[in-house]
C-alpha cells in the first residue's frame, strides 16, 4: 500500500512537470526588458518601459514600405505593399510638445543621432552632474560639456521630428519626437528608405 501511494505521487509530480513545459510562450513583446537586464534583475525603471503590443512580421514580405503613426492609440504600424508587416509601441509628445500630424516622409536616416536640444550636462570623465536639461533654457555648471540624449536608429520626416528608440512610459512624453522601443527602432531602421511615406494621425 505504501509503495502504491508512493508510485501514485511521484506520477502525479511527473505530470505536473509535463503541464508546466506546454505553457504557452508569452505574448509578442513581453520578454524584451527581461531578456535585456536578466531574469530577477530588471531595474524598477524598467516596469514602466514593458513592450506588450510589439511584432514583426515583415521578413519575406515583398512591397513598398509605409509607416501610419496613431497617436490615440500609441502605436505605429508598419505596411509593406499595403499588408500589414508589424506594430510597434509608442510614446509621442506630451500636451506642450505635440507631434507633429499630417502627411511626410523619411528625409534622413541616421542610425548614431543625438540630441542638440536636450541631454544631460557632464564632467570630463562622462558622469552626469545636472540631467534632462534643455540647452536653450539651462547653463552649464563650470567644467561641464553638453551630452544630448541618444536617439538612435533616428528616422526624421519632419524637420526636427522622427522616430527613434527611447524611453515608452505608457503614455505621451516626448519633445514631440516618436520613441520606440529599441528592438523596434531598429527594424523600422532597417525596412524604410528616404522617401518612405509616413502618416502621422491624430
Amino acid at each position: 500500500m505504501l509503495m502504491h501511494d508512493l508510485f501514485l505521487r511521484l506520477t502525479a509530480l511527473v505530470l505536473l512537470g509535463t503541464l508546466a513545459s506546454c505553457v504557452s510562450p508569452a505574448p509578442r513583446g513581453e520578454t524584451q526588458y527581461l531578456e535585456a537586464f536578466g531574469a530577477g534583475a530588471v531595474p524598477h525603471s524598467a516596469l514602466y518601459n514593458q513592450d506588450l503590443v510589439s511584432y514583426w512580421d515583415g521578413d519575406g514580405m515583398a512591397g513598398a514600405p509605409s509607416i501610419v503613426i496613431d497617436i490615440s492609440d500609441q502605436k505605429a504600424y508598419f505596411y509593406k505593399g499595403g499588408s500589414l508587416a508589424g506594430v510597434s509601441a509608442l510614446s509621442t509628445g506630451d500636451e506642450k510638445h505635440g507631434t507633429i500630424q499630417g502627411n511626410f516622409k523619411v528625409i534622413q536616416k541616421d542610425q548614431w543621432h543625438k540630441s542638440n536640444l536636450y541631454g544631460d550636462f557632464v564632467d570630463g570623465a562622462g558622469n552626469v552632474v545636472v540631467a534632462n536639461i534643455d540647452i536653450t533654457k539651462d547653463k552649464a555648471p563650470p567644467g561641464t560639456r553638453f551630452e544630448g540624449s541618444k536617439m538612435h536608429h533616428f528616422m526624421r520626416f519632419s524637420g526636427g521630428t522622427g522616430m527613434h528608440e527611447g524611453f515608452l512610459p505608457g503614455y505621451p512624453a516626448s519633445h514631440g519626437c516618436v520613441r520606440m522601443p529599441g528592438h523596434m527602432a531598429a527594424i523600422f531602421f532597417n525596412n524604410v528608405s528616404a522617401g518612405t511615406p509616413v502618416t502621422v494621425r491624430p
